[in-house]
């Protein structure tokens, strides 16, 4: 079993929810979240922020779209550690968006703040997940910084960011 930790651009981009991601991203997001269903184990925080975030963007009905799907069955399987597993993360007591799992490194101030419990959570789960990301270019911004903290980002739609190495 593979391990992933998935922001919540990616089942937005498989509902066709997001004006950028053109038809082969659209494809690309639907199949990593099928794989993860099929065959992987989605890393969340016990603090449910991350689930807290996809209650926000996402229908829990789990309709109409793919994406929608994901957040019905990732909110029903959350506790069985066949298909997530849950670690804590540590925010700070003034910052609810600052982590203690994420990296010290200056290059990574300005790296948008509602994503940094995607970085905790994958540096705190003692495995080496997949991040995923479609479409959100601050990823790929602060590739290299993410890269050096020793995490592993995997572009779903590289079209539609410029990476830099």
């Amino acid at each position: 079993m593979s391990y992933y930790v998935v922001d919540t651009n990616v089942p937005k981009v498989a509902n066709g929810k997001s004006k950028q991601a053109n038809p082969d991203c659209v494809i690309a997001c639907i199949d990593a979240l099928t794989e993860i269903h099929e065959n992987g184990i989605v890393i969340l925080d016990d603090s449910m922020l991350i689930l807290d975030e996809y209650r926000r963007k996402l229908d829990m009905s789990g309709q109409p779209g793919l994406g929608d799907g994901f957040m019905r069955w990732i909110w029903e399987v959350q506790a069985d550690e066949t298909y997530c597993k849950q670690v804590h993360i540590t925010p700070g007591e003034d910052d609810p968006t600052y982590f203690a799992e994420f990296p010290k490194d200056p290059r990574l101030i300005k790296f948008d703040r509602s994503d940094r419990k995607f970085v905790a959570v994958a540096l705190s789960s003692g495995n080496v997940p997949d991040i995923l990301n479609a479409v959100d270019s601050d990823w790929a911004k602060h590739f290299v910084a993410l890269d050096e903290a020793g995490l592993n980002i995997k572009f779903l739609c590289p079209q539609h960011v410029c990476v830099r190495k």
